[in-house]
């Protein structure tokens, strides 16, 4: 039986990845920091199927002791401070967790001679940031646009450092907007349904959201944690862009979500300033050929898909129901 470590284990894609590898007959284990409140909603229903461990990225002894016990095949390190706004408010600390962070795993991993282990590193389309070329792929040169992207780029180059070095195998997949009913209120995609489930319900009257014209290459998450077991699977580290190759705005997404319930967005959306990147990433749009082509992979659900099912979830959550099970269901 393999053993995988996952880092962010409580995330979005840290829930779907424990899922799948559960699902191929891994060992789980996942890193948690230890906190005054911890939230583990996302992987409630895995409780007793996977193992978790108190670790932090900061701290290099937690995470050498980590993989020591744990002794993983393959490590994902989905960790970071993810939501691009809150970075400019919080420069450093997301420069030390989501730039250093990366360094302290792959350095843990080094020292502990464990060059065996297969790697993974979760990079990032906002890497493209104010794009080179269109559509991105993983040639076009970086230039991001905002703290998170910046530290991205450090991550994704200290593993291809790493690799290079150490001769590590060490990937990174730069997967582009990837959502799904388990993504938080913060991002825009979910924002934007939990208000029209609100809405809807009579709970609220308004949305407020900043650009509306923001392009973006947005899929399903379960279908990128495929792709992300995919590379490590593989008999050589490379580096793979993941995305549908499909671009939507924003106003797009509202259309869909508000289309879903019988309603116009134009008697519900407010424009807010506000809410505008100081440096806004505007046309974002993945090219999925290489990671087609050597992993076989594809994504499986559409955008029209993705946005209903989580209009849908969000309903059934502030009705007090279960969310459906999309799987069962071919969504």
């Amino acid at each position: 039986m393999k053993r995988a470590l996952i880092t962010g284990v409580t995330g979005q894609d840290g829930s779907y990845l424990a899922e799948l590898l559960l699902e191929k007959g891994y060992e789980v284990h996942g890193v948690v920091r230890r906190a005054s409140t911890e939230s583990f909603d996302r992987i409630e229903h895995l409780a007793g199927k996977i193992t978790l461990h108190q670790a932090d990225l900061l701290d290099q002894l937690s995470i050498i002791d980590v993989i020591k016990e744990t002794d993983p095949a393959e490590v994902y390190n989905l960790a970071a401070m993810s939501f691009v706004p809150t970075s400019w408010k919080q420069p450093m600390l997301t420069g030390q967790f989501t730039a250093l962070g990366v360094t302290q795993v792959l350095e843990a991993i080094r020292l502990l001679g464990k060059n065996s282990i297969k790697f993974y590193q979760a990079s990032s389309s906002e890497m493209f940031g104010k794009v080179q070329e269109v559509p991105q792929k993983e040639s076009t040169p970086f230039w991001p646009r905002s703290p998170y992207g910046v530290a991205k780029v450090y991550g994704h180059w200290i593993t291809v450092n790493y690799r290079e070095s150490y001769n590590m195998f060490c990937c990174s997949g730069i997967l582009f907007n990837h959502e799904s009913e388990r993504r938080g209120k913060e991002f825009v995609t979910r924002k934007v349904t939990d208000g029209v489930a609100r809405i809807k319900l009579g709970m609220s009257k308004e949305l407020r959201l900043g650009n509306l014209d923001s392009k973006r290459d947005w899929g399903f998450a379960g279908d990128y944690v495929r792709a992300m077991w995919l590379m490590l699977q593989q008999d050589e580290p490379d580096d793979y862009v993941v995305a549908t190759g499909e671009t939507h705005t924003v106003k797009r997404l509202v259309e869909l979500a508000f289309g879903a319930v019988g309603l116009k967005w134009e008697d519900h959306v407010k424009i807010d300033q506000s809410l505008v990147r100081p440096a806004e990433v505007d046309l974002l749009i993945g090219d999925p050929a290489k990671a087609k082509a050597k992993l076989g992979w594809k994504p499986e659900v559409s955008f029209e898909q993705l946005v209903e099912r989580m209009v849908r979830a969000d309903l059934a959550r502030l009705q007090g129901q279960p969310v459906p099970d999309f799987k069962a269901r071919g969504i």
